[in-house]
């Protein structure tokens, strides 16, 4: 099985820290360079020391604000100028504020899609070229099991997760001839801070304990148990790699069978 990403930089949005840093581990130890980028500079050199670079990698950060798409664009663009092409996405913003739908602030939507929706799209515009002149290409978007079964009291990141899962599945069928592939990774209940303040969210709402709401959650997943960073990780990075040409156009639970649909 071909699982060397050698000679291919990838860049991981939201990397300093949960999911995306555990992605950015493993594309590490495949080989590939890694530009992890996020908001806050001292946690980026932080997670640059946890990268593998046995293959003799330079991994690198960027400090930019995917609610500022724009200037997420342009700060990636500048990046490409000095060293050249990339040919993995990980699209990854964070969650959106919790709350129900019908309280939902319409400035906190248009926030979320800047920096979900709109922020993946101009990186990709960005980023396709050179992946089509390479002949290879991933792009692959963090998103939610909320894309196939609606989180309650998750009432921005349902709606958005759907854009984002429905704008890559358009973008998949667009250009997959050119040896690039768009997949969505869907992570359930998976041990991060996310989680861990979502879980605390919940307990003050509904006065119980965060144990409490733990206990319920894992009840509720057929594995028993909440899912691990790398786990995700693992999977996201195995579709970057060559051994996953054709796989394209696809939403991946990675929730221990919790998800209520096929």
């Amino acid at each position: 099985m071909n699982l060397n990403l050698i000679n291919k930089t990838a860049l991981v949005c939201g990397g300093s820290q949960g999911l995306g840093l555990a992605t950015a581990k493993e594309l590490a130890l495949l080989g590939a360079t890694v530009i992890i980028a996020s908001r806050t500079e001292n946690k980026l050199v932080e997670a640059l020391q946890q990268l593998d670079s046995t293959a003799g990698q330079r991994h690198h950060y960027l400090v930019t604000d995917l609610t500022d798409p724009e200037k997420a664009k342009a700060v990636v663009e500048e990046w490409m100028h000095q060293h050249g092409t990339i040919h993995i996405l990980i699209n990854n913003a964070g969650g959106p504020p919790s709350g129900p739908m019908i309280d939902t602030n319409a400035a906190d939507l248009e926030k979320a899609f800047l920096s979900h929706v709109v922020s993946s799209h101009l990186l990709a515009q960005l980023l396709v070229p050179g992946m089509q002149q390479a002949g290879y290409g991933r792009i692959i978007n963090i998103v939610s099991t909320a894309v196939k079964q609606p989180i309650n009291g998750l009432g921005i990141s349902n709606s958005i997760r759907a854009a984002v899962a429905n704008w890559a599945k358009t973008l998949a069928n667009e250009i997959a001839h050119s040896g690039i592939t768009v997949n969505n990774v869907l992570p359930g209940y998976t041990n991060t801070d996310r989680l861990k303040y979502l879980f605390e969210k919940q307990a003050s709402n509904q006065g119980l304990t965060i144990a409490d709401i733990e206990k319920n959650i894992v009840h509720s997943i057929p594995a028993k148990r909440l899912g691990q960073p790398e786990e995700f990780g693992a999977v996201a990075a195995f579709l970057c790699t060559p051994a996953a040409a054709y796989i394209n156009g696809v939403n991946i639970p990675v929730d221990g069978g919790r998800t209520g649909s096929l």
